[in-house]
């Protein structure tokens, strides 16, 4: 294993033992008792002192339900990263077997060939002696009386079958090596396909909470979006928008990125046909499911899509992780400052960040106008948002087509 694979294992280590808690801290979880009934909404109807309290309340509960949403997304992001790092490893090994099986059958052939080929010279030299057959296919007949020449041509067949002899026992020995490099490397690729399995698991795991909780909130914001829309005599149209309004603003709440990151090198401008490449292939995507692992055809994560968007347009952003893409951007310099992002940037989100190498829990694509499209998390869909400026998005951006 190189140095860099056990780098990086360890950091998926140590996220996973952080992760593997399964404990989001620090949240206020709304309770059933907070939910206004009916009946309360029917009796403020008519006065306007108690619409404005239980319009407050209702706008507090929206707010609770996405913090709550938010929190277990950010949870499911990350375990959802730890599985990509480790699927990525799986891979990399994958690819070292399939090379290493390759190699070890052609030299186990060659091997095999070259123990018949001494077998046969063996056998023949044993039938026939050594002034048999095999020496005679190398004599001249018009010499074949002369004593000097056959002695001659006895050394030649002898140097010649211990040619042969070095040669095969240097093709088994190479075959041998290959042979045990090749069970060392499945060894390996057993346990990191190990390790994948359990991250993929707890991933899995923390996909159905924030998928139940979704579907659970859809449930609770319809409810609450009628009611609101009653108590403030408008469209249950409006009163949905107002409360997307809402809890994107919760979402925000939590401080707000930093902004006052120095430049770290000069990055030219994005490619902007290239650019256009890419967003126009993330676009046809739009409304279909966020799937843990996923890159396409019609399921994605968002690493998944960032990837498989950048392809098409010609571009290696990275493997199949976050973090690994913002490591790719780094590693090509190109990253950007926030207050410099333009059209097709990527923007991550990360729990630490403030660390400059640390791990990134989610990536997307930067529309302008302070627009992102992103794959959000199990349970939703590919989608166009604005930006969220919490204090988790990352301080800079990576400009691919740079």
């Amino acid at each position: 294993m190189t140095s860099r694979f056990r780098v990086r294992l360890a950091a998926v280590f140590a996220v996973f033992a952080l992760l593997t808690t399964g404990v989001v801290s620090g949240q206020s979880w709304a309770s059933p008792n907070d939910y206004p009934t009916q009946a309360e909404v029917d009796a403020a109807r008519h006065s306007v002192t108690k619409k404005k309290k239980l319009v407050a309340r209702i706008d507090k509960i929206i707010a609770v339900l996405a913090n709550e949403e938010e929190s277990l997304s950010m949870v499911a992001q990350q375990k959802g990263e730890i599985y990509n790092q480790a699927q990525v490893l799986v891979d990399e090994i994958a690819a070292k077997v399939k090379i290493l099986q390759e190699q070890a059958d052609a030299a186990n052939a060659q091997a095999d060939a070259a123990k018949k080929q001494l077998g046969l010279i063996a056998s023949e030299m044993y039938r026939q002696g050594t002034a048999g057959t095999s020496l005679n296919l190398l004599l001249n007949a018009g010499k074949a009386d002369d004593l000097l020449y056959q002695l001659g041509a006895q050394e030649r067949v002898a140097q010649s079958s211990d040619t042969l002899y070095q040669r095969s026992v240097q093709t088994q020995k190479y075959a041998e090596s290959l042979n045990s490099q090749l069970k060392v490397a499945k060894a390996e690729l057993a346990a990191k396909a190990a390790i994948a399995r359990a991250a993929y698991e707890e991933a899995q795991r923390a996909a159905d909470e924030l998928t139940a909780k979704v579907r659970e909130n859809k449930a609770h914001m319809a409810t609450l979006v009628s009611q609101m829309a009653i108590l403030q005599r408008t469209s249950e149209k409006l009163a949905a928008l107002r409360a997307a309004g809402l809890a994107r603003d919760a979402a925000q709440a939590h401080g707000h990125a930093d902004m006052t990151a120095p430049e770290l090198y000069s990055v030219g401008d994005p490619n902007s046909d290239k650019v256009e490449i890419a967003i126009a292939f993330a676009k046809k995507q739009l409304g279909e499911p966020y799937v843990l692992g996923g890159m396409g055809p019609n399921v994605w994560d968002c690493s998944g899509i960032t990837k498989g968007s950048y392809a098409v347009a010609g571009y290696y952003i990275g493997t199949h992780s976050a973090t690994n893409q913002f490591r790719e951007m780094a590693r090509q310099k190109k990253l950007i400052p926030l207050s410099e992002i333009q059209r097709g940037d990527l923007l991550w989100y990360s729990p630490e960040p403030n660390v400059f190498d640390g791990d990134k829990a989610h990536v997307v694509i930067y529309l302008g106008n302070d627009l992102m499209l992103e794959a959000p998390h199990p349970g939703s869909e590919v989608r166009i948002v604005p930006v969220r400026h919490g204090e988790q998005l990352f301080r800079y951006a990576g400009r691919p087509t740079a």
